[in-house]
């Protein structure tokens, strides 16, 4: 006859992988960056999949709890990426109560939903007094919470490298006045392209840092890969924030062997990767009808072709994790 501790043991194993499979935040706990490498509270290596929200000053109907709570559980999503838009019309710096109120609904409801969520200010260009300030406040209501990833910059287009590290110094400086252990990621010139550079000349004094790659398969492929794989090589922690099928455009045919291709590279490389972008725009990249419900359900006739692949990817990467 089998001892109540082994049945006490069964019961905790179940226990366990019930909680491994429906909550990525609490199986993995605070992250941590060690050498190249994202990992678990643990030390050991993790990779984060899921999707990026679109401008939420274009498509604010899908920021909310409804959509974070969907994306986990039909999409089987391990991070979601609140992409808090600083430019075009309606932006946080014209209309900062209402990006907040977007923003802080899907880091809310992440929260809730023990998922991690990376909060995005979305850019093109410097606009270091506000960011500082929005990340000083974000990190003094939220850094309390291993949930919450900083995007510091998106996309710097016509910065050179040197000026993003002064611009990173001091916003990461403002970050850590409050949250000293949440990872944040640190953008790179030429739309997160120019991670050899990066390798050359790594920030320095600060821990949990990763550097973003960006990439949009029709257009980039070998030659990025392989600039990529040079940093990592140098030690760069790397950590894919957006990505998608189509041309960099947003638009364009899919090329769905050549993001196979980068999807076996970040996989090999235990990189994490976000996919662009929850939105309906007429484009290929946006991933859902404008007919949908915006507090998700979609099904699949409601889900755009590149959105299919996309949930299709995220569901089979991140098995081991939902099942």
């Amino acid at each position: 006859m089998k001892s109540i501790k082994y049945y006490l043991f069964l019961i905790y194993i179940l226990a366990v992988g019930i909680v491994y499979a429906e909550d990525p935040v609490r199986a993995w706990g605070q992250l941590q960056v060690k050498g190249n490498q994202l990992c678990n509270e643990a030390g050991e290596p993790v990779s984060l999949r899921g999707v990026s929200y679109g401008w939420h000053n274009l498509w604010p109907r899908f920021y909310n709890k409804h959509t974070v709570k969907w994306l986990k559980e039909d999409w089987h999503c391990t991070v979601l990426r609140a992409a808090m838009g600083t430019v075009i019309e309606d932006n946080y710096i014209e209309n900062p109560e209402f990006a907040l109120e977007c923003i802080n609904k899907v880091v809310k409801a992440a929260i809730k939903n023990n998922i991690y969520v990376i909060i995005d200010w979305h850019t093109y260009y410097p606009q270091k007094a506000e960011a500082k300030k929005f990340f000083g406040m974000m990190s003094e209501k939220y850094g309390k919470y291993p949930h919450v990833i900083y995007e510091i910059y998106n996309e710097p287009m016509k910065d050179t490298w040197d000026e993003v590290k002064e611009y990173a110094c001091e916003i990461i400086e403002e970050i850590r006045k409050h949250d000293p252990d949440n990872v944040i990621l640190v953008g790179n010139p030429n739309f997160d392209q120019r991670l050899d550079l990066v390798a050359e000349s790594p920030l320095e004094g600060f821990q949990n840092i990763m550097y973003t790659l960006h990439f949009y398969a029709a257009t980039h492929s070998e030659q990025l890969r392989n600039t990529a794989q040079v940093a990592w090589e140098k030690g760069i922690p790397i950590f894919v924030s957006e990505c998608a099928g189509m041309e960099a455009s947003g638009d364009g045919p899919l090329n769905v062997e050549e993001w196979q291709h980068w999807i076996d590279w970040m996989e090999v490389h235990r990189i994490s990767w976000v996919n662009w972008s929850v939105s309906d725009k007429n484009e290929t990249c946006s991933m859902i009808l404008p007919r949908a419900d915006k507090n998700g359900g979609w099904t699949e006739e409601l889900i755009k072709p590149y959105g299919r692949l996309v949930r299709e990817f995220v569901r089979k990467y991140n098995a081991d994790i939902y099942e």
